[in-house]
């Protein structure tokens, strides 16, 4: 592996940034609180816009009771930090945009965006953590986090004095799908990750497309929004990433496979990128 294969998701995320950067800021559209599924369930108004955000809660409550043992958390090792911020950030998803739901505003969009956020931090972190071996792991778990907050507070306080700014935000949402694969193509994951997180990103842009066309697919089907099929999809997609890490660390007593391994011989000497957890699989 050459050196410059090596730093080619760095140099991948500072050109997209850049190309956010001389694009100009990115303002929420005018009617992007008007959804189309305005029915009332059991007193619940957009209830199924409220009540589709429950697989969240279901997914990150399952993902943090299989991985509570200290066992498993040694299994995944220095990823464990990341991971457990997107869980604790699924959780607070669905409550945040059950909130947002219940009467759309910028401000409780604020609410909805921040976990959402976070949870993409969490990823970001727990996957470069697999994937990189330099003991900066719970260091880059906080700053990206940190930059989760961040990016959405600065939509609102530029939405406030009158041009909102998406950029900040839009680059964490879509980091993931940029960096993971090439992480764990560079770092020769385990099959199974990989194939793990590629089903989880085209779940990601399938639950995008619908909500996307929300109305559309309200007006085609009639009992379903685009909107809460998004919800569903991307719980369905941080499902397959969860089992994933449960059936990783399904052997707590025998986890030495997940230990850092060894640089491959062709790898640069740098911290760049490593041989990820569990060995090279093809």
């Amino acid at each position: 592996m050459t050196r410059l294969t090596a730093r080619l998701p760095t140099l991948l995320i500072f050109f997209f940034a850049f190309a956010l950067l001389v694009h100009g800021p990115i303002a929420q559209w005018a009617d992007y609180h008007a959804f189309a599924d305005e029915r009332l369930f059991a007193a619940i108004p957009r209830a199924a816009d409220v009540l589709s955000n429950l697989g969240f809660v279901l997914v990150g409550g399952i993902g943090l009771l299989c991985l509570a043992s200290g066992a498993r958390q040694r299994c995944l090792g220095d990823a464990w930090p990341g991971y457990a911020l997107f869980l604790v950030a699924l959780i607070l998803t669905a409550l945040g945009s059950g909130f947002y739901h219940l009467a759309p505003d910028n401000a409780r969009l604020v609410w909805d965006r921040i976990p959402i956020a976070l949870a993409c931090a969490g990823l970001l972190a727990g996957v470069r953590a697999d994937t990189h071996v330099d003991g900066h792991a719970l260091a880059v778990t906080v700053a990206l986090g940190v930059a989760a907050v961040a990016s959405v507070l600065w939509w609102f306080l530029t939405e406030t004095y009158g041009q909102g700014d998406l950029r900040p935000y839009f680059l964490l949402q879509t980091a993931p799908a940029l960096l993971v694969p090439l992480w764990q193509a560079l770092a020769r994951s385990p099959r199974a990750d990989r194939l793990a997180f590629g089903v989880a990103i085209v779940l990601y842009f399938v639950a995008r497309a619908a909500e996307l066309n929300d109305r559309a697919i309200f007006e085609a089907l009639g009992w379903i929004s685009g909107h809460t099929i998004k919800h569903l999809v991307a719980s369905g997609a941080a499902a397959v990433i969860v089992a994933r890490l449960v059936a990783r660390t399904r052997a707590a007593t025998s986890c030495a496979i997940t230990q850092p391994a060894v640089p491959h011989p062709s790898s640069p000497r740098s911290s760049d990128t490593v041989p990820a957890r569990g060995g090279a699989q093809s």
